[in-house]
C-alpha cells in the first residue's frame, strides 16, 4: 500500500514537493489555506520577484519542468550599478555563459500547481486552514471555507507553509524544538517601472539592477511584459520619516534621481500613500523532523532574507535532497527523516547566514575598490585554477557545492589571500632592508676609502 502524505502548504516549495514525492508512488494530499490562486483576479501576499538559479532548476529538472519555467524566465548576466551621479557599471556574476533568471513568482506558483494536479495521485485541497495535528496519530484537522472541521490521516506529514508555519509551532508543543526568529531592522517596499512608450523596456533587460546608497539600496528585476519590478530596502527609521508626497519626492530626487523619469512622480507618491515598508524575517530551527511522522521544508524550516536571492532555490534543493535519501533508505521514513535533518540544516543555516551578509554587499560592498579588485582576483584564479578556486557567489548559484561547503571553501581562499599578502608585505620589507643596507654600507665604505687617501696624502 503506497505511503500517504499530507503537505500542508501550496507555495512554491509544497506544490513542487507534491511531483516529487507523487513520482515515488506515494498517495499526496495538498491543503493550501489560501484561495485556489490560479482563480483569482489579484493575489494578496508577495510579490518580489525570485531569482531561479542552479540549485532550483536542478529541482525542477527532477520532476521534468525545467524547459517550462525557464521558457517564463529572463536571464540576467550581472548587476547592474546605478551611481548616484546617473552613471551605470555592470558587474558580471560569472563567467559570459553563466546566468541566473528572473521569474514571476505568482507564474511560478500557478505552474506548479497544475503540475502537481495533473499527477493521478495528488489531491488539491484550497481554503483549508490548519488548526491541529497529531504526530503520532499522522491525524490533522482543518477548517475548510465553510467552516466545517475536516480531519484526515497519514503516514507522513510534510511542513511547507512559509516563515510562519503552522505546522512548526504545533511541533514546538510536542518535541524539543530549538527556533530563532530574527527581524532585520530593514523593510522594504515594492514600486514599478512600467514599459516604454512602444512597450518596450526602460533598462537595460538581462541585469539585476541596484542602486546602492551604503546604508539602504533599491534593486529592479524584469518582467515578461516590459516593465521591471522595484524593491526598496531600508531601515524602518527612514521610511517613518517619509509621511508626506513631498518627502517622497525629495528622497528620490536625493538618493534615486535618474529612477524617477522611469517610474513616475505620480507613481512614487501613490506608493507611499497606499503601503508602508514591510518586514523581513530569518527563521532557523532544528530538528526538522518528529520521528518517523513528520518534516519541515523550506521556509518553515529556514525562511532567509532575500539578499542572495537563494530562498526558493534553497528550498527548491530541499525536495532533491529529501528525494535522495529516501532513495538511499528505500523509503525507510524513521531513518529517512533523522539523516534529512542531519544532512540539511547545517546547509540551511550557512545559507541564512550568508543572505544576511549579501544585503551589506549589495547596498555597500559594491561601491567599493576593494570589493571589486578581490572579484577581478577571484575570477583570474577561477580562470586559472577552474577545480581549485570557485569564487562564492558561483559555488553558491552555479554549482550545487552544499552551502556550508561553500562558506569553508570561503573561508580557506580569505586564508590563503591574506597569508599571501603577509609574505609578500614580508618579502617587500626585507628585499627593502637588504637593499637600503647594501646601498648604505657600499656608501659608507667609499666615504672610508676616501678619508684613508686624505690622510696618506697629508703624510707625504
Amino acid at each position: 500500500m503506497p505511503k500517504r502524505v499530507a503537505i500542508v502548504g501550496g507555495g512554491l516549495v509544497g506544490s513542487l514537493n507534491a511531483c516529487f514525492l507523487a513520482k515515488r508512488g506515494f498517495q499526496v494530499d495538498l491543503f493550501e489555506q489560501r484561495q485556489d490562486i490560479r482563480t483569482l483576479e489579484h493575489m494578496k501576499g508577495r510579490s518580489i520577484n525570485l531569482a531561479l538559479s542552479c540549485r532550483g532548476r536542478e529541482a525542477l529538472k527532477h520532476v521534468g519542468l525545467e524547459e517550462q519555467i525557464v521558457e517564463i524566465g529572463i536571464p540576467m548576466y550581472g548587476r547592474m550599478i546605478h551611481n548616484l551621479d546617473g552613471t551605470l557599471r555592470p558587474i558580471p556574476y560569472g563567467q559570459k555563459h553563466q546566468y541566473i533568471m528572473s521569474i514571476d513568482r505568482r507564474k511560478l506558483n500557478e505552474d506548479l500547481l497544475t503540475a502537481a494536479q495533473k499527477q493521478p495521485n495528488v489531491n488539491l485541497h484550497f481554503s483549508h486552514k490548519l488548526i491541529s495535528c497529531d504526530f503520532v496519530k499522522g491525524q490533522l484537522t482543518f477548517t475548510s471555507s465553510g467552516k466545517q472541521e475536516v480531519t484526515h490521516h497519514c503516514d507522513l506529514i510534510v511542513g511547507s507553509d512559509g516563515a510562519f508555519s503552522v505546522v512548526r509551532q504545533k511541533m514546538m508543543k510536542q518535541i524539543r524544538l530549538n527556533y530563532n526568529q530574527e527581524y532585520i531592522p530593514h523593510g522594504y517596499m515594492e514600486l514599478t517601472i512600467p514599459p516604454g512608450p512602444n512597450g518596450q523596456y526602460q533598462m537595460a533587460l538581462n541585469y539585476l539592477h541596484i542602486w546602492p546608497r551604503n546604508e539602504f539600496m533599491m534593486i529592479a528585476l524584469p518582467n515578461q511584459g516590459g516593465n521591471f519590478t522595484l524593491t526598496l530596502f531600508m531601515p524602518f527609521e527612514i521610511f517613518d520619516k517619509i509621511q508626506t508626497d513631498e518627502d517622497a519626492v525629495n528622497f528620490f530626487q536625493t538618493m534615486f534621481p535618474d529612477s524617477i523619469s522611469l517610474i513616475g512622480i505620480e507613481s512614487i507618491k501613490a506608493t507611499f500613500q497606499n503601503s508602508k515598508g514591510l518586514p523581513v524575517v530569518s527563521v532557523k530551527c532544528s530538528p526538522y523532523h518528529v520521528t518517523s511522522h513528520a518534516v519541515l521544508m523550506g521556509d518553515a524550516a529556514h525562511a532567509m532574507v532575500p539578499f542572495y536571492g537563494q530562498g526558493m532555490n534553497c528550498g527548491f534543493e530541499d525536495c532533491i535532497v529529501l528525494d535522495e535519501i529516501l532513495d538511499k533508505y528505500n523509503n525507510d521514513l524513521d531513518v529517512a527523516l533523522s539523516e534529512f535533518t542531519k544532512v540539511r540544516m547545517p546547509d540551511a543555516h550557512a545559507i541564512c547566514d550568508l543572505a544576511m551578509y549579501n544585503y551589506i554587499e549589495m547596498r555597500s560592498s559594491v561601491n567599493s575598490w576593494v570589493f571589486l579588485l578581490r572579484k577581478k582576483l577571484d575570477n583570474f584564479l577561477h580562470w586559472l585554477m577552474p577545480n581549485t578556486w570557485i569564487p562564492l557567489y558561483t559555488m553558491v548559484s552555479f554549482t550545487r557545492i552544499p552551502y556550508s561547503q561553500c562558506i569553508a571553501r570561503r573561508q580557506w581562499q580569505d586564508k590563503v589571500i591574506s597569508n599571501t599578502l603577509y609574505c609578500v608585505g614580508m618579502l617587500t620589507i626585507v628585499g627593502g632592508t637588504y637593499l637600503t643596507f647594501k646601498t648604505v654600507t657600499f656608501k659608507n665604505l667609499n666615504l672610508w676609502d676616501r678619508c684613508q687617501n686624505a690622510i696618506l696624502q697629508l703624510y707625504n
